[in-house]
């Protein structure tokens, strides 16, 4: 980046406007010129007045009407009222001040015919809409000359992403201030020359200009072509990169063998496996048997079988001498997944024991809550090898944990499980192991390719025999005859001898959100979805205990509760109480999203259904229907139809394709949110690419990015892209390709 580019924006325009700036994330030139306008208005073009809302922050564009200004004698001073239209509709815009003197400037301003722009916060008042004390450019008035205002009244008009402190023409103002004086030199160009001249595309700076300052619609589509062009090729020059550099790598193959561990877990699998199952076990094991570390990314609908998969991966390299460790996000489901293996392997598992099968290996669990004792044996066992399974979170990549022979990692749960990471163990030791990453969250293949060009994908397809699909129904929160069905249909599963979770937002009734990692997804607001009724608070866990304990369907139910608040052993406590039928209600957050598996799970019900995400809720009900048992899922919900929540409930009824859901989620998310801005909250590097509607655009850019790197794989030749590329992988900014 260029000194310009790097200039602080207080240095150029000043402390305050430097100042209202930084609250959008905007400190320097090159962050203000790449802060694109989100829309263009036409001077001729009025915003539709009906569809405004009361309390959301507005810019439209309008014509006044009238503008007049009285005293007020109840209350001394005086006020001006303005009325603009567009057309049909109007909008009444207020002012106070103490003087009517103060107001002639306004009055003088917002003559009638005139048209502006006018942003603020919508109230209402006497049943008329209106913005109070709002912020405005007139269109040909608010110019420095005749000539700027020719120009303001006749090209687009761009509109940015702005706040209340900062409207969107300020910011316009303020994008011209920095890119008027910048020339090419200034303005580093990631595009090789060749490839821009090739297909006909402008410099960065000419494109830049096209979009802030664009004189018709041809040209600021023109600019915001070529910068979506260069989004998608810098970053899959990135991930080409990531590629060769993995490729140059090498690894201890770890090929299959007759009569070893594998072919016993094979024999005690009391289920066939499925012919996707197969399919890409094969692919992993061709993957394992190679000298170069295998970077895999499985994915699998909810229920499709990867856990399996991933043992006889594990069975495979251990198999060849060497050991695996399995990483969950959580304490909860690493002790989950080492109680699974155990169940799974059996004798298998009791490696050095008594009761240990020939052939047999052991699995360690290692996490931060194990006592002093636990872990000194669990270290012990991953260090001399006789552990060939470790369990544990990502604390068992630190440099504290050693492995006799580490020879694959197995993470669960991709959006957990970053570059970084990713980078970590490619840079442990001479040999790093090979990795393969299971999601249960199905990725569409854009996505994937946008987000995990660096790895190969597996999919299972197939549901495993004797899996029953999950029948979902939403369920009005506000039709008290539909919740006391819902809670005696609860009462019949648990008669039964089966079990229900029902899932909550909130651990406490006072908690604005989830506050712990585990519950940290659980409030999915999406830009445009409001709550249907904000007076209702948000179900909790302790208040939901409560409200069950007095319903007459459920006397004498023993219920347990699930957060992330809870302390490892008393998680395990209500996890096995559940499991074992002596809690057979479970009242919890998300913290058993993922990988809690209770065969006798029949019924799950969402409590705020409204307040969860598509791809979080297919979670979820993902924790039913993991037998041959008839499950239901009731999705308890205030959301009105038409809204977009009640299209996210509605499609989960529709289907449990996790693909058509995946997909669906990519229509439904607001810009910018599926590629968007990373977790710890900064703003993405992708402004104008999206991964559907660009597909295209991306396989284009990702043939033209290989041909460069196979070419110079240093970029020595092109330092522009270089510098783009080591931007894209800062870690300040990486965190976003942890999303998924």
């Amino acid at each position: 980046m260029s000194d310009r580019l790097a200039e602080p924006l207080k240095a150029v325009l000043g402390a305050r406007t430097a100042g209202g700036l930084s609250k959008l994330g905007l400190t320097t030139v090159g962050d203000l010129v790449r802060h694109y306008p989100r829309r263009y208005d036409s001077p001729g073009t009025m915003t539709d007045m009906g569809a405004l809302t009361v309390g959301e922050h507005v810019t439209v564009m309008a014509q006044v009407r009238e503008a007049r200004v009285r005293s007020m004698r109840s209350r001394g001073g005086a006020m001006l009222e303005a009325v603009v239209t567009d057309g049909t509709a109007s909008l009444q815009l207020t002012f106070f001040a103490k003087r009517p003197g103060v107001l002639r400037m306004h009055e003088d301003k917002l003559r009638a015919g005139r048209t502006g722009l006018f942003t603020g916060t919508v109230g209402e008042y006497r049943g008329r809409r209106q913005l109070t004390h709002p912020d405005y450019l007139i269109v040909g008035v608010d110019a420095a000359d005749e000539g700027e205002a020719m120009l303001e009244a006749s090209r687009p008009i761009p509109i940015y992403p702005a706040s209340a402190a900062v409207p969107t023409w300020r910011i316009g103002r303020s994008v011209r201030t920095v890119l008027d004086p910048l020339t090419e030199a200034d303005v580093p160009d990631p595009l090789p020359a060749a490839l821009r001249e090739e297909r006909g595309l402008p410099t960065l700076l000419e494109a830049l200009r096209l979009v802030h300052t664009p004189d018709d619609e041809s040209a600021y589509r023109r600019g915001r072509e070529r910068l979506r062009f260069e989004e998608a090729f810098v970053l899959q020059t990135a991930l080409a990169r990531r590629r060769a550099a993995h490729a140059a790598l090498t690894s201890v193959p770890r090929p299959a063998r007759s009569g070893g561990l594998l072919d016993a877990i094979d024999a005690r699998l009391p289920f066939p496996l499925t012919g996707a199952q197969v399919e890409v076990g094969r692919e992993i094991s061709a993957d394992l048997d190679r000298s170069r570390p295998m970077l895999r990314l499985l994915q699998g609908d909810v229920g499709a079988g990867k856990t399996v998969v991933a043992v006889r991966a594990m069975a495979q390299v251990i198999d060849a001498g060497g050991q695996a460790a399995l990483l969950a996000p959580t304490e909860v489901l690493a002790a989950q997944h080492a109680r699974s293996l155990r169940d799974l392997l059996g004798p298998l598992a009791d490696g050095g024991m008594l009761t240990g099968a020939e052939g047999a290996t052991r699995v360690a669990l290692l996490t931060g809550s194990l006592g002093a004792t636990a872990k000194r044996q669990a270290l012990a066992e991953a260090a001399s090898g006789a552990a060939g399974i470790v369990v544990g979170t990502h604390a068992l990549l630190s440099e504290h944990v050693q492995f006799a022979d580490l020879g694959l990692v197995v993470v669960d749960e991709q959006h957990r499980f970053g570059v970084e990471q990713r980078d970590a163990l490619r840079e442990r030791g001479d040999h790093p192991p090979h990795t393969l990453v299971m999601t249960a969250t199905p990725i569409p293949r854009t996505v994937a390719m946008t987000v995990f060009g660096d790895l190969e994908t597996s999919v299972l397809g197939e549901r495993p025999a004797g899996r029953v699909e999950v029948v979902t129904h939403v369920v009005p929160a506000d039709n008290e005859a539909w919740l006391r069905r819902t809670w005696a249909r609860a009462r019949e599963e648990i008669d039964a001898g089966r079990r229900v979770y029902v899932v909550c937002p909130r651990i406490d009734a006072d908690e604005p959100e989830p506050a712990d990692e585990g519950d940290a997804g659980a409030v999915a607001m999406l830009e445009g979805d409001t709550a249907a009724d904000a007076a209702v608070p948000l179900a909790s866990v302790a208040a939901t205990l409560e409200d069950l304990a007095g319903r007459p369907e459920l006397a004498g139910v023993r219920m347990g509760a699930m957060h992330g608040r809870l302390a490892p052993d008393d998680k395990d406590a209500a996890m096995a109480a559940f499991a074992n039928g002596e809690a057979p209600l479970l009242v919890s957050t998300t913290v058993i999203e993922v990988g809690v598996d209770v065969p006798q799970a029949t019924m799950m019900v969402v409590l705020d259904a409204e307040r969860f995400g598509i791809s979080q809720l297919h979670q979820l009900r993902g924790r039913v229907g993991r037998s041959d048992l008839p499950s239901l899922c009731l999705l308890v919900s205030r959301a009105a139809p038409g809204t977009t929540a009640h299209e996210r409930l509605d499609a989960l009824a529709a289907t449990a394709d996790g693909f058509v859901l995946a997909e669906k989620d990519l229509e439904l998310r607001r810009e910018g949110d599926v590629l968007g801005a990373s977790q710890s909250g900064g703003r993405s590097s992708l402004r104008l690419l999206r991964a559907v509607r660009d597909a295209p655009l991306i396989d284009e850019a990702r043939a033209l990015a290989v041909a460069v790197v196979d070419a110079d794989p240093s970029l020595t030749d092109h330092p522009d892209l270089d510098a783009a590329v080591a931007a894209w992988l800062d870690p300040e900014r990486e965190a976003f390709l942890e999303r998924g």
